[in-house]
């Protein structure tokens, strides 16, 4: 029904997935394989310290038990891993993403690829070429899939890249990689973005569903499973609001525009908060005299994260105003801030209250990010302009910062020693390393 001549994102798909089959990933991809590996893995480490996640990582390891843990942690089978994995590193909003997509390919990859990796006895190149292909695959497709008004990309097109990533692990040849793709298009879920509007946190189990079936979707490709022709093209025409826009070429690295997050909150948020850095240092880190706060940001921004006096850490995750004012008074927004005292801080909630959210109808209409903060007070007004953060493709989180956000986040788990030889393991060993070992300097 859906030839690639008529659909030629789904040749630049089945280009893509044979292209990084038939080899393994250039030097520039492994790296930053590496990179969302170490992120998305302190992030991990820091969500599961939430109470709900430790009762689900408890209840699985009890209801599934098999070889993968968390340091300290029960252990679990491959499928209960890679839930709790992924509802873990969402749960503070501090993980990957990437423009493009608007999503975040990696998170999944990660959830379903490592636990597997473990179980299999993979090398850390083969856990990297397996998420080079799953991450390349992933962002095209979110790139292609747009979500339609009222829903989140969480639990929607993810799980095609998992099972592009997961089926490459298991030595799949392209057409089979293909297929697992297929299997999981026939089934993609529509995901409300209800939950954050009410601040429930059944959004964090969203990931968790993707990283599921892209397992399941592979594992039956492999077992002979088969799919229809052109069924990830059916479901773009009939459910999903696709672009007409061509995709990247295969030969195209999106990987190498991926962005990592220096706060624990949306990227829509960062741009405001970045800002608020700035004056909180002109201020001497005083907020008492502050009498009003104006935050002028692109449309999509409020769109998204106009959340207001947010009564739930998920609601406060996608709040301009909370990240605002997180940063005016403690200048940092990491997971710290979701949780008491500083959640319910009066002197946060004060300021909070100030902020003035405004559309900048110049950044809308040129499709730019960024954002402007005027902070009133007794001497006169502040501002600050932010038109890129550290990140972005463009302005990369660096070594140094990377690890420190890992030690940082990883520290209930964690001692810092083993914090840095993990992080410098899986950033410097040779992609022969045995992947479990690098794992297991975590709880050694």
């Amino acid at each position: 029904m859906h030839s690639t001549e008529r659909d030629p994102q789904r040749a630049v798909l089945q280009a893509t997935v044979a292209l990084h089959a038939a080899q393994p990933a250039t030097a520039e991809a492994a790296l930053q394989a590496r990179r969302l590996l170490v992120d998305t893995a302190g992030c991990a480490l820091a969500g599961r310290h939430a109470n709900e996640v430790q009762r689900l990582e408890a209840a699985l390891a009890a209801c599934e038990p098999g070889d993968f843990s968390f340091p300290g942690g029960p252990p679990m089978a491959v499928q209960a891993a890679a839930q709790v994995l992924a509802m873990a590193a969402t749960w503070d909003e501090a993980c990957e993403g990437h423009a493009l997509a608007h999503g975040r390919p990696g998170v999944p990859l990660v959830a379903a690829l490592l636990p597997l990796a473990l179980r299999r006895g993979a090398s850390l190149g083969e856990f990297i070429d397996a998420f080079v292909l799953g991450y390349e695959v992933g962002a095209r497709c979110g790139a292609w899939l747009r979500i339609r008004p009222g829903m989140h990309v969480d639990a929607n097109w993810p799980a095609l890249g998992v099972a592009a990533g997961v089926a490459r692990l298991l030595a799949l040849p392209p057409a089979g990689i293909v297929q697992a793709i297929d299997i999981a298009a026939c089934q993609l879920p529509t995901s409300l973005y209800l939950p954050v509007q009410q601040g429930r946190t059944a959004r964090n189990t969203y990931l968790g569903h993707s990283a599921s079936l892209g397992l399941q979707a592979a594992f039956a490709s492999a077992a002979g499973i088969d799919a229809p022709d052109g069924a990830l093209a059916h479901y773009a025409h009939t459910h999903s609001a696709a672009t007409a826009q061509p995709l990247p070429d295969a030969a195209t690295l999106l990987l190498r525009d991926a962005y990592l997050k220096p706060f624990a909150a949306v990227r829509h948020v960062h741009y405001g908060a970045t800002a608020a850095r700035q004056i909180r240092e002109q201020l001497a880190k005083d907020t008492t005299g502050i009498q009003g706060i104006v935050l002028k940001v692109y449309e999509e921004a409020i769109v998204y994260c106009g959340n207001r006096a947010p009564r739930t850490p998920i609601q406060a995750q996608f709040s301009l105003s909370f990240g605002v004012a997180a940063m005016l008074r403690f200048g940092d927004v990491d997971p710290s801030a979701y949780a008491a005292p500083r959640f319910d801080d009066a002197e946060l909630r004060r300021l909070e209250a100030l902020v003035v959210l405004e559309t900048d109808a110049g950044l809308t209409a040129r499709k730019q990010r960024g954002a402007t903060l005027q902070v009133s007070r007794p001497g006169g007004t502040l501002e600050a302009v932010v038109g890129t953060i550290a990140g972005d493709a463009a302005h990369p989180l660096d070594r140094t910062a990377l690890s420190a956000k890992f030690a940082h986040y990883a520290a209930h788990s964690v001692a810092g020693p083993k914090a840095a030889r993990f992080c410098e393991g899986v950033l410097d060993a040779s992609a022969g390393t045995s992947l479990r070992a690098l794992w297991q300097q975590l709880a050694a």
